[in-house]
C-alpha cells in the first residue's frame, strides 16, 4: 500500500485545473440506470470511488465504455442483475444511490447495507421510508436492503434531517414514477442540481433542484444524452486552503467559485485576497501567515463539512485561535490526534475543535482515517518543518484526481513511495 512522503515548506505557486466533482460524478453514473438508450458523461474524474463505481454497474449487466480521459459511455437497455453486493458497495457509502433507480426502473432491488468512510452515522432510514412511501415493500434482510414495486407511486415526503444521498435517491426514483413527487426540506447541494440536470437533459421532468422543495413529475421512460460533470468544489477548496497555509499564490482553473462562497469568505477572513472569474479562482497569501478562523458546519449553501479537516489543518498553524464546530457527522475529529502528533495544539469539547495556531508544524509519520481527513493531513505535511509520512493514502485516492501530481506543479515536494 503506498505512502505519500511530504518534504514541507515550500509556498506553493502555479495554476493547475479542477477535476470533475466526485459527488455529482457517482449519483450520475447511478442515474445512467435510468435510461432506456445510452448515455455519455464527460469530465469524470479519475478516482477510485469511481472506478468502484463502474465495476458496479457492469457487475449489473450495465455496457461501460471509457477512453483515456474518462469520458463514460453506459449503456443500461439491459440490465439483467438488480444486485449490488456487500463486496463492492462496502467500500463506498454512494453504492447506495443505485436503490432508487433499479427499483423505480425494474421493479425490484437488492443492495447491501453501506460502508465507507468511519465518520458516524450515515442512516439510509430515510431513504427505506421514502420509498415505502412510494408504495414499494422494503426489508432488510441479511445486510441487504430488499425492494420491491409494481410501479412507484408519486408520494409528498418531507425529510427530518437534510440528506443529500437520500434526496438524490427519491428524485431518481420519482423520475419514473406514476405522479409529481414532492421532497420537502431536500438538499440544495451544486452536486443535487447537477444530478437533476442530467436528468432532464434524458427527459426527466424535474423543478425546483437547488431549493429546499423539488417536484418530480413522473415519465414513461428515459432516453439518451450527453453531460458533463460540474467541477469539483471540494478539491478546489483543498488547494486554496493548501496555498493559504503556505503562503502562496495561486490560480484554479475550470473551477466554480460560485458554489463555493462559504469557504471563500473564510479565507478572506483568514488574510487571503481572492480573485474569482466564471471558471476560475485566484488565491494569494502575498507570504502572509494566515488567521485563524471560527466555523461551523452545515448542509449548503452553509460550510461544507468536507471542507472541515481542511481548515483544522490551516487553523493549526494560524495566527490566533479558531473553533471548528462540526454539525453534520459526529466523529469526523479522528484527524485531530494526527495534528496532535505534529505539534498542533486542539482541544475536542463535544462536537467543537478548538485550535490554538503554533507558530510551526513538525513532521511525523501520520495516518489516514478517512477522505478528508488524509486532505487535512496531506495539507499539514505540506506547511510543516521536514518530511511527513501519510499512510493509507486509498482514502485519498478516493476522492482527488492525481493529488501528488497537482501539488507538483504548484511546486510542491511530495512523491508516492511504496510501503
Amino acid at each position: 500500500m503506498d505512502k505519500l512522503l511530504i518534504k514541507g515548506g515550500v509556498r506553493l505557486s502555479g495554476e493547475i485545473s479542477i477535476s470533475g466533482a466526485k459527488n455529482a460524478a457517482l449519483p450520475i453514473l447511478a442515474g445512467t440506470l435510468l435510461a432506456s438508450e445510452p448515455v455519455t458523461i464527460s469530465n469524470v474524474p479519475h478516482l477510485k470511488d469511481v472506478a468502484t463505481t463502474i465495476t458496479l454497474l457492469q457487475s449489473m449487466g450495465v455496457e461501460v465504455t471509457f477512453d483515456d480521459r474518462l469520458n463514460v459511455e453506459a449503456d443500461a437497455r439491459n440490465v439483467p442483475v438488480r444486485r449490488a453486493p456487500y463486496e463492492l458497495v462496502k467500500t463506498m457509502r454512494a453504492s447506495i444511490l443505485v436503490l432508487g433507480p433499479l427499483l423505480t426502473r425494474f421493479g425490484e432491488a437488492d443492495v447491501s447495507l453501506p460502508g465507507g468512510c468511519a465518520i458516524g452515522a450515515r442512516p439510509v432510514n430515510l431513504h427505506v421510508q421514502g420509498l415505502q412511501a412510494m408504495g414499494a415493500k422494503v426489508t432488510v434482510e441479511n445486510g441487504f436492503i430488499k425492494a420491491r414495486t409494481r410501479r412507484l407511486k408519486a408520494a409528498h415526503i418531507v425529510f427530518d434531517t437534510v440528506t443529500v444521498t437520500g434526496t438524490e435517491n427519491l428524485m431518481m426514483a420519482a423520475a419514473l414514477a406514476d405522479g409529481e413527487t414532492v421532497l420537502e426540506n431536500a438538499a440544495r447541494e451544486p452536486e443535487v442540481i447537477d444530478l437533476a440536470s442530467f436528468m432532464i437533459a434524458m427527459g426527466a421532468k424535474i423543478s425546483g433542484a437547488g431549493t429546499s422543495t423539488v417536484r418530480i413529475e413522473g415519465v414513461e421512460s428515459l432516453g439518451g444524452t450527453s453531460y458533463e460533470v460540474l467541477p469539483d468544489r471540494i478539491e478546489t477548496g483543498t488547494y486554496l486552503v493548501a496555498a493559504a497555509m503556505t503562503g502562496g499564490r495561486i490560480r484554479l482553473k475550470r473551477a466554480a467559485p460560485k458554489d463555493l462562497e462559504a469557504v471563500l469568505i473564510k479565507l478572506g477572513e483568514a488574510g487571503a485576497e481572492i480573485k474569482t472569474g466564471k471558471d476560475w479562482v485566484e488565491l494569494d497569501m502575498h507570504g502572509k501567515r494566515p488567521r485563524a478562523v471560527s466555523i461551523k458546519t452545515l448542509p449548503y449553501p452553509g460550510f461544507p463539512t468536507d471542507m472541515q479537516a481542511q481548515f483544522c489543518a490551516m487553523n493549526s498553524i494560524a495566527d490566533g485561535v479558531g473553533t471548528i464546530t462540526e454539525t453534520i457527522f459526529e466523529n469526523r475529529f479522528q484527524h485531530v490526534l494526527e495534528l496532535q502528533r505534529m505539534g498542533a495544539n486542539i482541544r475536542i469539547e463535544g462536537n467543537v475543535a478548538v485550535c490554538t495556531g503554533v507558530d510551526k508544524l513538525t513532521a511525523a509519520p501520520v495516518m489516514a482515517t478517512d477522505l478528508r481527513a488524509s486532505a487535512g493531513l496531506v495539507l499539514a505535511g505540506l506547511a510543516a518543518e521536514g518530511d511527513t509520512l501519510v499512510d493509507r493514502i486509498y482514502h485519498v485516492d478516493r476522492g482527488y484526481e492525481r493529488i501528488e501530481e497537482k501539488l507538483r506543479q504548484l511546486g510542491a515536494e511530495i512523491r508516492r513511495v511504496p510501503r
